[in-house]
């Protein structure tokens, strides 16, 4: 009988520790299971801009200097672009005001990047951005989209707003005209707080990409892109010359440098590829 009693004791006791057990380890155990990610909502605007960052990081493969976009596969799965972009077209120019400088160049950027992305998927050029365009028209005059409470093209985002009131020349390396020649396409969006950073990274990674970007010793001459030629000014507004601006980015050696700039290398440019960056 005694043994009975004790068998039923310890049977008891058991169940009570396992029980406490569980209540116990329970939330801990819930507490380690992985969130899962939640997908950003396009149809919301986000100075962070995560709902476009995650559709670059989808379609955009970076290689060194180069990047490309499938555009075929993007092409089939749009609707997160044209929602986070109509939500671009919502911004109204009192909102923009409000905003920081980094922040207006970030949304302007963006929207420039998204909209041209957008023409490809639209237009579907099979080699290059220009066949958009005809003998007398230009793909970059086509007012297809609504920004700031005005129907816009791409040219007015570049020359009539960045260029002409940001005395901000390495956006020139931001902006992507969907081309092998531009300036790759970053895959993830611009932001306020990344702004210096991502900026100095992109205009780092496209002067030092030989193929485009290169000094010539011998003959006392530096090569560079076609962006050069057609956007002096605004290089020589920043930093006196084009030869100010580049050369700390293009060499590490100050001492060379300085001999390039007092010395003036000829600037010649490099053949610049028109090509669609399509993989």
């Amino acid at each position: 009988m005694a043994k009975r009693i004790t068998d039923k004791r310890t049977f008891i006791q058991k169940i009570t520790m396992a029980t406490l057990a569980t209540i116990l380890l329970g939330p801990m155990a819930l507490a380690t299971k992985p969130t899962p990610a939640k997908t950003p909502d396009p149809t919301v605007f986000s100075h962070k801009y995560e709902a476009f960052t995650a559709e670059l990081k989808k379609y955009v493969v970076i290689n060194g200097a180069i990047s490309t976009v499938d555009y075929k596969r993007w092409a089939k799965d749009r609707k997160n672009l044209d929602a986070l972009l109509q939500k671009f077209s919502k911004i109204s120019e009192k909102e923009f005001k409000s905003w920081t400088e980094k922040q207006q160049l970030a949304f302007l950027v963006n929207a420039y990047n998204g909209f041209t992305i957008q023409l490809i998927l639209n237009k579907k050029p099979k080699e290059s951005i220009k066949d958009i365009g005809g003998l007398f028209s230009s793909p970059w005059k086509k007012e297809f989209f609504t920004l700031l409470g005005k129907k816009r093209y791409l040219d007015w985002i570049e020359h009539g707003v960045i260029r002409k009131k940001y005395n901000a020349p390495r956006t020139h390396f931001a902006l992507n005209c969907a081309s092998i020649g531009c300036p790759r396409l970053l895959n993830e969006a611009y932001q306020e707080h990344k702004w210096e950073e991502q900026l100095d990274l992109q205009t780092k990674v496209f002067l030092t990409d030989k193929k485009r970007n290169y000094l010539k010793s011998n003959d006392k001459e530096i090569y560079l892109s076609k962006i050069f030629d057609w956007f002096e000014e605004d290089f020589v507004k920043k930093s006196g010359s084009v030869r100010a601006f580049v050369l700390p980015y293009m060499t590490d050696d100050k001492a060379l440098a300085e001999k390039i700039k007092k010395e003036k290398w000829d600037i010649e440019h490099t053949k610049y590829d028109w090509k669609l960056n399509k993989n």
